[in-house]
Formats: C-alpha cells, structure tokens, sequence
C-alpha cells in the first residue's frame, strides 16, 4: 500500500528552541487538525523524562467494527498490518539519513491509540457490545513533524523531514504565550456522573467471576464499571486535559485530539501510570505491568503504613504475579529463546493519588520481528485482562454491560526506527457525542471480596470524578445509585 500525502526524502531537520511548556506548545497547535500531545512533564519519575507533540498528520488511520480507512478511504481489514505498511514506508522515505546526536527517542512517526476491542482483530472473541460513545477501535496519524522535549536535559527542539516546516513552527513557537489553565467549569452538565451499573451488579460479577476461577476456567479476570457525564457547552478537550493533569499527573500522561464528528470533539484524556510495551531500535522491550493498589493519605504516617500493607498483601502480590507470567507467555512468543527476564517483581511506585505494586519483564525481539509483531503477540496486555488471557476475556464480555473502547488499550508512538513506547489506557477519560467517561475496575482472584474490590475501583476513579465534579460528596452514595438510562445493565 503506498501511504499519502508523505514527505519527499530525506533526512532530519532538529531545530532547537528554548524548553517549553508542552501544554502551552499544544495549544499554540491545537488549531491545526488532530493535535497530540504525549506529557512526560506531566510527573516526576525516571519513566517521564520525554514530552511529544505534534499536529496535521500526514496520514489518518481509523479502524471502527472491523473496517479499516486511511484518510477516510477503505484500507483492508487488518489494522495492525495497515499500521506496519505505512511505518515501513515512513522508514524507506528516510533511508538510512544520520540522525543528530542527543535526540529523543520518538523523531516523527505514529501516534495514536488502540482500543480494547481491537483485540477482537487478533484473537477469536465475542462481537463487541454495542453499549459505547462512539470511538472507534483504533485512531493513529502518522506525524512528519513534532516538537519533542528532553526534561531530563533540558532541551528541546523542532524535528521535520522539510526545513521550511520546521522554521515554520519553530518561529510560530517563539511568540510569547501565557500559561494554561483549565478555568472554572463546569465540566459537567446536571445531574453528573452517571454509574454504569449499581454497587450490587458491580459486586455481583466480582462473585460470579470468582465463580469462575473457583471451576477452573482462569486465575483471574480483570473487571471494570464506568462511570458517564454530559459535557457542559464549550468544553473542549485541552479543558479536561488542564484540569486532570493538575490532580493525577502520571508519567504516561497523553491528550489525543481525534477530530470531530458530527459536529462533536472526540478526544482520549489520559493521566496512566503504566507502561505496556517499549521497544528500541535494537529491540530491546520493556513492559512493566501494575496489579495491587492503595490510596495515598496526607498523614505520611497512615500514607507509609498503607504501602507497607500494600507490599505484604499476599492477595495483591498473586495478582501481580500471575500477570507476570502472563506476560512472560506472551513475549516468549516473539522473543529470542531465554531473553525474557524479571528484573523486578512486585516493587513499589507511588503517585499523587495512589501506591501501586510494580513489575518489570524484559525481552529482546526475535531476528526480524518488529513493534507490530510484539503488538499482535500480546495486546491488549494481560493486566487489565487476565490469566488465561482468551477465557478472561470471554468472561469480561459475559459480564460487562458495554464496549471498553479506548480505556484499557493503549496510547503509543512508533517510530520510522522501529522503536515504540505505549501505555495501558488507564486513568482516562474518553469524549465523543457530547459525553465522557470514566471507567475503573481491578483483578478478581480467588479470594476477593466483592465489596473490597467495589471500593478499590472507587479509589481508582476517585481523582478522575471529582476533577470535573469538584461538589460530588465522596464516598458517593448518588452516583452508583443504578445504572445509566438504556444500558445493558438495566
């Protein structure tokens, strides 16, 4: 397949500028069409040293129940494959041009998200739920040009194929903007968040699921419930993206301007603290998968005591470890023989909002396989599916009442090199249609209590619900009163 509308040869143009904010640079692109912006500024944390951003794609790529498009035009069926041709023919574009020294990783490329039911593309599952807000499965552009940011460094430049263009925004960034703020709301229209199903239908499938595991079909399965707002008029998505990031930064922060429809903004927020997959140029991959959760507390007595809890629960370390070997499964697959390794199992990370058990598994990709191959092997990732990973899903589908869409996918960039970074779409909320959501959920094993795992989803979504609904009474006995009108779970 030949790709549009792509560059002439040739090789790197890096145009160094005084460090921005990455916001800020959003918004003096966020005119252009589908603007994107990967936040590592968002943290502090040795994972958050890289900021992306980019806008006008040369390429778009939409798959939505099954059908493929570029640019709006039929494409094929197989995303991941639609997704490979292009990324190839970015690679052949450039050729073998040298590459200036002390560049980030990401130097133009894709950019984009995969939805939790595009796995339906790469395995024998169910149809989708019909239940959702209309986002497609997956949405990536394919960006000649970025301007990408080393914190670390302190750094940052203007990187295109073209001299002109990168001129072009390097003298459209040097104009002085003010800081970005998210304003005053409201986010929501009345009456707010709207649950997805009741408290009692929420613990009633963490029972049934445990059921499940106690008969033998899986160790576990990853449920979820979700949470749905009516956009006040006027909010736009960079609004949503100021105010989360103020509350639940996160070392995977991304706002994903999709372009409108129907006259609708579409966008992917998303404050995640998990890596899914990295690889490098040299195919050295990386994935570290979060299983066990505990609120932070401002008494850093209570706050170091809850990690300590959170570090001996047995409970919480078997959840962590069966994803371990999930996902030490799933990279043998595309993996050189007795590569994959575990350098860290169940370590501690704390956030602003949360402590979370850590691990990380590491592998290097098998001769001639790529970021694609190691994407076809193992999304959508085992910790927010579970283990054994097909039966999960099965079970997942039975007990949801509606599509996941984007949240428990994957933001990523996949360079022209090869390389790639990629999130577990986590923390996120989702617009289209005038709504957004927010959805949370945890790993059901054979000893979980139905209530406790309500409670920890609400941990979870905490900092997400009460960013756009600041009066919302915590716990929150209105909201999970019943589900949403017309849903599944009615």
């Amino acid at each position: 397949m030949t790709p549009p509308h792509f560059a002439s040869p040739g090789g790197i143009v890096a145009l160094e500028i005084p460090l921005p904010d990455p916001v800020v640079v959003y918004a003096r692109l966020a005119h252009l069409p589908r603007p994107f912006l990967l936040d590592g500024g968002a943290a502090d944390a040795a994972r958050a040293r890289y900021s992306y951003v980019g806008a006008a794609p040369h390429a778009w790529v939409e798959c939505a129940d099954g059908v493929v498009t570029v640019d709006g035009r039929p494409a094929g069926a197989d995303a991941l494959d639609t997704l490979g041709a292009l990324l190839k023919a970015g690679r052949a574009r450039l050729g073998d041009a040298p590459v200036p020294d002390g560049l980030p990783p990401f130097r133009g490329g894709a950019v984009g998200f995969l939805g939790y039911e595009l796995g339906g593309q790469l395995e024998t599952l169910p149809a989708p739920r019909a239940e959702g807000i209309g986002l497609p499965d997956m949405a990536v552009g394919f960006y000649d040009r970025i301007v990408a940011i080393d914190h670390a460094a302190g750094r940052a430049w203007v990187l295109s194929s073209r001299w002109a263009e990168a001129e072009e925004w390097r003298d459209l960034l040097a104009t002085p903007r003010p800081a970005v703020t998210a304003g005053e709301g409201p986010w929501l229209a009345a009456p707010g968040w709207r649950a997805g199903w009741s408290r009692a239908d929420h613990e009633a499938a963490v029972a049934r699921t445990v059921d499940y595991i106690a008969a033998g079909d899986i160790y576990q399965a990853n449920i979820t419930q979700r949470f749905l707002g009516t956009l006040a008029l006027g909010v736009a998505p960079l609004d949503l993206y100021v105010r989360l990031r103020t509350r639940a930064a996160a070392p995977f922060s991304a706002l994903l301007d999709l372009g409108p429809k129907g006259g609708e903004a579409r966008a992917v927020v998303s404050v995640s603290p998990e890596r899914f997959l990295a690889v490098d140029a040299e195919g050295r991959v990386e994935t570290r998968p979060i299983k066990g959760t505990r609120p932070r507390d401002a008494d850093p007595v209570r706050d170091a005591a809850l990690a300590a809890e959170l570090l001996a629960s047995a409970k919480d370390r078997a959840e962590n470890l069966m994803i371990v070997d999930l996902m030490r499964n799933d990279l043998s697959r595309v993996a050189v023989v007795g590569s994959v390794t575990v350098p860290t199992l169940c370590g501690l990370e704390s956030y602003r909002t949360v402590h979370h058990l850590v691990s990380v598994v590491m592998a290097r990709l098998a001769p001639g396989l790529g970021a694609i191959d190691l994407l076809r092997a193992t999304f959508p990732g085992g910790s927010i599916t579970g283990a054994p990973k097909i039966r999960a899903m099965e079970i997942i589908h039975e007990l949801e009442p509606a599509r996941r869409g984007p949240y428990c996918g994957s933001v990523l960039w996949m360079g022209w090199d090869g390389a790639m970074d990629s999130s577990i779409i986590i923390r996120t909320l989702a617009m289209a249609a005038g709504q957004v959501v927010v959805q949370a959920g945890g790993g059901i094993v054979a000893d979980s209590d139905p209530a406790a795992e309500y409670e920890e989803s609400l941990v979870k979504a905490r900092a997400l619900l009460t960013a756009l609904d600041p009066a919302m009474a915590w716990p929150p006995p209105g909201v999970m009163a019943g589900p949403e009108p017309g849903s599944e779970a009615a």
